[in-house]
């Protein structure tokens, strides 16, 4: 193993938005995250709802907004009209046999 590549791996303080804070060791001295054992839902057993960055209340705002509209049917697309091609006629084909023209006898 290489001297002195490798970052220090010391003790950091963990910050959860909960308020929990707890200590363990990593590269950083400080960690900030959202969620910890103390405050997520599948160590605590109940439902909380994480929203990241307000998606789910600009979610209900569009859902509500388009209950508020009236619903109007919208209007049956109008088709171009198909276009009837003439159908081809059917074309004789000649029996395969070489040309007289081309067969000469030079006796």
């Amino acid at each position: 193993m290489k001297k002195d590549i490798h970052p220090q791996y010391e003790e950091a303080t963990v910050h959860c938005s909960c308020g929990n804070t707890f200590t363990t060791r990593s590269t950083k001295k400080d960690l900030h995250v959202e969620l910890c054992s103390q405050c997520h839902p599948f160590y605590t057993g109940k439902q909380k709802l994480v929203d990241s960055g307000g998606r789910v209340d600009r979610f209900k705002r569009r859902l509500e907004k388009k209950a508020d509209e009236p619903v109007t049917p919208k209007a049956p697309r109008a088709r171009a009209p198909k276009v009837e091609l003439p159908k081809p006629e059917p074309v004789a084909v000649a029996a395969e046999s070489a040309p007289e023209a081309e067969k000469t006898d030079e006796s």
